[in-house]
């Protein structure tokens, strides 16, 4: 028949059993906690590859830039191959292709811009913004900057332009259809395998980083609003110009 043990022997026994649970509840506490930190990096790092997935998806891999551009996050030259008369200003406008005041400056004075683009008294950058779709959860200001620029390879930029503007939706956010946005293309005047060119141009999102590097750029510049407008690198209060005859006059005194 086995003893129970009494004296030193046993309170040392005990010592010993206490030190192994000790022991024992430390490293599970380590185990514990180290899982979590574990878990806790995998969730961020899969947050992160969410992310990156859902904009690669938004913005697409291509890192073209339009010939009239020149590098990510520079404005879109619109008469690049006018010669600009001496001391022609830079007209530097800010446009989100879903911006209802967009369709009004466009209304009152895109005409006008366009001449004197054409005329070579100034030399005409666009910028291409994509607020709304930031304020609307979509991304029709950035499809749409994405078309325009596929259109600008065929040479048709400000027509396409100037009919998004003139066929802007009732409803802000509600964008426009694909059919819609290929009416555009080919009453700008792309047609046979040049509208084939633009259609693959557009599915395959050449242009939506750069468009999305416009946006970010002109952010950093502190344009976060739309229509915005900048003469030989002064930004202009539009209410302060009021109407054609006011921006005309701007020009002429910016003309050097």
């Amino acid at each position: 028949m086995a003893k129970k043990m009494t004296g030193p022997a046993s309170a040392r026994q005990a010592k010993i059993e206490a030190a192994r649970k000790d022991s024992g509840a430390g490293v599970s506490k380590i185990i514990v906690a180290a899982v979590v930190v574990v878990v806790a990096i995998i969730a961020v790092v899969g947050g992160v590859v969410i992310a990156q997935g859902k904009k690669q998806d938004r913005v697409g891999t291509s890192t073209a830039v339009p010939a009239n551009a020149g590098a990510m996050g520079e404005g879109f030259v619109a008469n690049k191959d006018v010669t600009l008369v001496a001391g022609a200003p830079t007209l530097d406008v800010y446009e989100d292709f879903q911006c209802p005041a967009c369709a009004d400056f466009e209304r009152i004075m895109g005409s006008t811009i366009s001449d004197l683009a054409q005329q070579g008294k100034i030399k005409l950058v666009y910028h291409l913004k994509t607020i709304i779709d930031g304020n609307t959860g979509t991304t029709h200001s950035l499809t749409m900057g994405n078309a325009a620029m596929c259109a600008a390879d065929a040479g048709k930029f400000q027509a396409f332009h100037d009919d998004v503007y003139a066929n802007m939706p009732a409803t802000e956010g509600q964008g426009w259809t694909r059919a819609q946005t290929k009416a555009f293309a080919e009453k700008a005047g792309i047609t046979g395998s040049a509208l084939d060119t633009w259609t693959t141009c557009v599915d395959e999102k050449k242009y939506t980083k750069y468009v999305q590097s416009t946006e970010d750029a002109s952010n950093k510049a502190g344009i976060t609003g739309t229509p915005s407008i900048a003469l030989a690198g002064q930004t202009l209060d539009l209410r302060q110009i009021g109407d054609v005859a006011g921006l005309v006059a701007a020009i002429e005194a910016a003309t050097k």
